[in-house]
């Protein structure tokens, strides 16, 4: 502070504060921008509804508009490819490669409808369902011997669930891969098609189902991956990246989520490969001051988020992460309100985090009152009981 004159409490806690050096919320929320850091760790269908958020309702930026294009040109979503196309290049024609692929797609889904049909119908009734049991194997055999279902048949509801989800048909895609997992014996694929189920869910915003499929994703890695160290990191990696979407959208599951990333398998592989992700969990643990009513928990989960803030500083920062540091380890006050000016709209331009804006700087405005008046009513305390030096500590 130039004049070294503290704030007072009133200028704190109600964000009037003044700093000399103002950057535009622009420039803020580009300079924090995750997206770079984000995209190698969703798979391209996660990828396109962070482009929408950047897109903007009126005027889309033609470099965006490029993006999805290159995002989603390999994918079986045909129609929506072209009108891309159309767009970037201002034209009402649509190219024949890409009337040659619609055909082509609608071939194929013809032929997996067909291909399917048999084992579907069943997989649908009760009286055949009601038959089988935990064990894969056997119900094979069962399927095999009464209904003439072979290894082959099975497969073909794991490759038609690929073909859906790269349609955008995400319903059918989680249908289809769900059914698949009831019978397949093939860890690796049954593994492939629970990611897919998950990213499935995501997609059309089934809450419940996806963190049914976010919990045996879990399971799987703890389980299935326990002799590989490094595919364990890269698939918590993937699985804490792909669990932002619940996070902050599904009310049940953020103190479930909240809880999963700290737990020590979790906050050592954000730690380790994705410290950025300290922004989300900062802003799940200030938000959560408004709405729990453990507070002996909430407590908890902030001297974890100090601890881990101190232990990563130097390894990512952003005015989120640099507020907890200036309120919670260098009882800056000024410093804190000034991070949180510029945290609100980082919040702003993060896809995962614009809804919960408002609330995270209402309740961080509370935690700023809060540890101001504990600080200073010990301080008061302090000169209430010895207002002048003891005699002894006097210069003789």
């Amino acid at each position: 502070m130039a004049d070294n004159k503290p704030p007072t409490a009133e200028a704190l806690t109600n964000g009037t504060v003044s700093h000399p050096e103002t950057r535009s919320a622009a420039e803020i929320a580009a300079e924090y921008d995750l997206l770079p850091k984000l995209i190698p760790h969703l798979d391209r269908h996660l990828i396109f509804p962070l482009l929408e958020f950047l897109s903007g309702e009126e005027f889309e930026d033609p470099e965006i508009l490029k993006s999805k294009y290159e995002l989603l040109k390999q994918t079986n979503m045909t129609d929506y490819v072209a009108t891309l196309w159309q767009k970037l290049n201002d034209s009402d024609e649509v190219p024949e490669e890409f009337r040659s692929k619609r055909d082509e797609v609608l071939q194929r889904l013809s032929l997996f409808q067909d291909e399917t049909s048999k084992i579907d119908e069943l997989l649908g009734d009760e009286s055949v369902t009601s038959n089988l049991r935990s064990d894969k194997v056997a119900n094979l055999k069962f399927l095999e011997q009464q209904h003439g279902v072979t290894i082959e048949m099975v497969d073909m509801l794991y490759n038609f669930g690929r073909f859906q989800y790269s349609c955008g048909d995400y319903n059918s895609a989680a249908h289809l891969l769900d059914q698949f997992r009831i019978l397949s014996t093939d860890n690796d694929k049954a593994s492939s098609a629970t990611w897919g189920k998950l990213a499935s869910d995501i997609l059309t915003t089934n809450w419940e189902a996806v963190m049914e499929e976010v919990n045996k994703v879990k399971e799987s890695i703890d389980t299935k991956l326990f002799n590989n160290p490094l595919a364990q990191l890269q698939h918590r990696t993937w699985l804490i990246h792909w669990t932002l979407f619940p996070f902050f959208n599904y009310e049940p599951a953020r103190d479930l989520l909240t809880d999963l990333f700290f737990s020590p398998s979790f906050i050592n592989t954000i730690q380790t490969d994705c410290p950025w992700i300290l922004r989300y969990l900062a802003a799940a643990v200030i938000t959560n001051r408004s709405r729990t009513r453990n507070t002996g928990q909430y407590q908890k989960q902030l001297k974890d988020l100090v601890r881990v803030v101190r232990q990563e500083g130097y390894e990512y920062r952003d005015p989120v992460t640099e507020f907890v540091k200036a309120l919670y380890i260098d009882f800056d006050f000024e410093e804190a309100q000034k991070k949180l000016g510029e945290a609100e709209e980082v919040l702003k331009g993060d896809f995962f985090l614009s809804a919960t804006a408002d609330a995270f700087v209402e309740a961080a405005r509370h935690l700023i009152s809060e540890s101001y008046c504990k600080i200073h009513q010990r301080i008061d305390i302090k000169y209430a009981l010895f207002p002048h030096p003891p005699s002894s500590s006097l210069p003789a």
